[in-house]
């Protein structure tokens, strides 16, 4: 059977695999970014799972079933004509070609980096578009989640703790589990109540974000390591800050950025990574590397703004799956080269997700895949897991992603009955 056939006709796929305790945090970092370093995600700061209570020891079970296909039409981005009122048929603009930032060496062996060429302009109509629109990061963003009324290093960690929890997990479930430690920590959220809170009372306040379970094990450490090696205040560099466990790159230069006022360097998420990829600016497969792309020639005022901006337009406009490029005046003048007539097509199925425990507990939760022609994503919703969210880029399949959600939760192997 042929991979398109096979992924055309499967109706069913199971995943299984055995979970063991949990590794220590370091174990837990270095695995993570091993597993993740050959895929096109958002893996950069992701986190690995926590064994909380007796009855998550030993092995376990995960499963997902796929329950149905839907596609939505193709509509085809060279020939789309449009019918305007006097009848007249206008064709679709042509798309813009990729011109990428390039290096030149200069006379004295000094490497130049010149800019792509319309970014100033793609830009501008980037930053307009946005102004139409409220975004979920505009209201719910991590940055606008610490309370005013606290005092300067209370509000730095809840900056902090707002970032360890928006892995893998949508914006209005991280700010509701922000406010739930605000509102449900004895003192609010600060660092003495997050030393003295159980694991257990903790992880009930953090329930609905995705991985909470080794999101808790993270900030029980963290307070720890904040308590006795930065002074009862979170880190004022990278490197400190990455030594946090949960914490990557991506976290670490938003965390600057928004905690200290510095900016380091640019927090490049999956929605920088992917939309600066498809504008063609670069070619690259990791977050790392488009941040040092980016970094190489965007002036520095604009290393903050940027991840504002393109999450709220990611959000927005060009959605991880189903972009809108015909809402899009990118695509309208012709300057984003990845722009598709309408919609591209977006093919989506419905799921159901089962851990086994072995205390012959079973949870079951709801599962949503969709696929388009520039990658993939993953929300998962079950109490073992919490709401999670998993986004890939250009080039990723579903089976990238659903081997990520495993590594993810530490489930040693996986293995598949029917291919997409």
């Amino acid at each position: 059977m042929s991979p398109r056939k096979s992924r055309s006709e499967a109706s069913r796929k199971v995943l299984s695999a055995s979970t063991g305790n949990g590794p220590n945090i370091d174990a837990v970092k270095q695995e993570d970014a091993d597993q993740t370093a050959g895929l096109p995600l958002d893996a950069s700061d992701s986190t690995g799972t926590t064994t909380l209570g007796k009855r998550k020891r030993g092995a376990g079970v995960f499963k997902l079933e796929v329950e149905e296909t839907t596609v939505s039409p193709r509509r085809s981005s060279r020939k789309v004509i449009k019918l305007e009122e006097g009848g007249a048929e206008v064709k679709t603009p042509s798309k813009a070609s990729r011109s990428p930032a390039k290096r030149i060496t200069g006379p004295a062996g000094v490497v130049k980096t010149e800019p792509p060429a319309n970014w100033e302009e793609v830009y501008a109509i980037t930053t307009e578009m946005r102004k139409r629109v409220i975004a979920p990061v505009d209201t719910m963003g991590c940055e606008d989640l610490a309370e005013k009324t606290r005092s300067p290093r209370d509000q730095r960690l809840q900056t902090l703790i707002a970032l360890m929890l928006s892995s893998q997990t949508k914006d209005p479930v991280t700010a509701a589990a922000i406010r739930s430690l605000q509102e449900g920590l004895p003192g609010g959220l600060n660092l003495e109540s997050l030393l003295e809170v159980e694991p257990e009372q903790l992880n009930r306040l953090i329930a609905k974000v995705g991985f909470h379970n080794n999101k808790t094990k993270y900030i029980k450490a963290t307070a720890l390591l904040l308590r006795d090696n930065f002074a009862s205040d979170i880190p004022n560099t990278i490197d400190g800050l990455i030594s946090l466990p949960g914490v990557g790159p991506k976290m670490a230069y938003l965390t600057m950025s928004a905690a200290w006022g510095r900016d380091e360097g640019i927090g490049v998420d999956v929605h920088v990574h992917r939309i600066t990829n498809l504008w063609g600016w670069h070619k690259t497969s990791t977050p790392e590397q488009t941040r040092a792309e980016l970094e190489s020639w965007l002036p520095r005022d604009k290393w903050h703004h940027i991840n504002h901006l393109l999450v709220g337009f990611g959000q927005t406009v060009c959605l991880p799956i189903g972009r809108r490029c015909g809402e899009c005046d990118l695509g309208i003048k012709s300057l984003c080269p990845s722009a598709v007539a309408g919609s591209p097509r977006k093919r989506a199925m419905k799921a159901k997700v089962e851990v086994a425990l072995d205390d012959g507990i079973k949870e079951e939760g709801v599962v949503k895949i969709e696929e388009d022609d520039t990658g993939v994503q993953i929300e998962v919703e079950s109490k073992e897991l919490g709401e999670v969210e998993v986004q890939a880029t250009t080039g990723a399949t579903i089976g990238d992603l659903e081997h990520v959600m495993v590594q993810q939760d530490h489930l040693k192997s996986f293995s598949t009955n029917a291919g997409f």
